[in-house]
């Protein structure tokens, strides 16, 4: 469910100039980049999709000159199949726009996140785990607040249209190449309120130069640890470091 190697916040780096430079406007431009990438457990929303085991990942994005942008991120997964489904892939697709009106940037797009052939609408109690949202953020500074609705069921919870997540993040430049992020949110399920919670992280990350990035997080939620759990009765929202390592280019 979304890119927890490395937290999906823009820093923008800005540099002092003078003279006829200062009046300058560099010129946007468009650029397609990629990221391949592993983890010691794949985290989204504070809940392990991986059976708090390691995981690959790697994605393509294209960015527009105009603001407007699209992608696709695929991870290994293990959840589908602990809840009877039949699929190891998370495949997401997204596309949005992003923009500025004074100090505040924004973000706003839909993202789809795919398994395909997960089988999960056959299995009693479980709804298709295919699921559509739509998102909007702001952000000012180093802190941005984002808003995310579910236009479909979300993953595999049956008539659990509406559902949102709202997710509150700060992005901190420490000085040579370290970052730290703090985060909180909640995930609400739509009729299906015992399901509901609250996670938090705290990431620190590194830049090691030529593409090569590098996160240690503490990851938790205060979830029902009766409800997600493994096959084995690991509760997946616990407390616990989660490092990875993202190669981009």
């Amino acid at each position: 469910m979304k890119k927890i190697l490395v937290p999906s916040l823009l820093a923008l780096a800005l540099g002092s100039v003078s003279g006829f430079a200062q009046a300058q406007t560099a010129a946007p431009e468009s650029s397609l980049s990629f990221n391949v990438g592993a983890t010691s457990d794949y985290r989204y929303r504070g809940i392990s999709q991986s059976r708090l085991q390691p995981a690959v990942q790697g994605g393509v994005d294209y960015a527009d000159k105009s603001g407007f942008y699209v992608g696709a991120w695929g991870s290994s997964i293990k959840w589908v199949k602990d809840a009877g489904g039949d699929t190891n892939v998370e495949l997401d697709l997204y596309a949005g726009y992003k923009g500025a009106v004074g100090d505040v940037s924004y973000d706003v797009g839909f993202l789809r996140y795919q398994y395909s052939g997960n089988k999960l609408a056959l299995v009693p109690d479980y709804a298709n785990a295919n699921t559509n949202e739509i998102y909007a953020a702001g952000t000012v500074g180093p802190v941005t607040l984002k808003y995310s609705h579910a236009v479909s069921n979300i993953f595999s919870f049956i008539d659990s249209k509406n559902s949102y997540y709202v997710d509150l993040s700060g992005t901190f430049d420490l000085g040579n190449g370290f970052s730290l992020v703090p985060h909180v949110g909640y995930q609400s399920v739509k009729n299906s309120s015992t399901w509901s919670y609250t996670d938090y992280a705290l990431t620190l990350g590194k830049d090691l130069g030529n593409g090569l990035s590098a996160t240690a997080a503490v990851i938790g939620t205060d979830a029902d640890k009766a409800l997600y759990v493994t096959p084995a009765g690991k509760f997946t929202g616990k407390t616990g470091l989660v490092v990875g390592l993202k190669y981009a280019f």
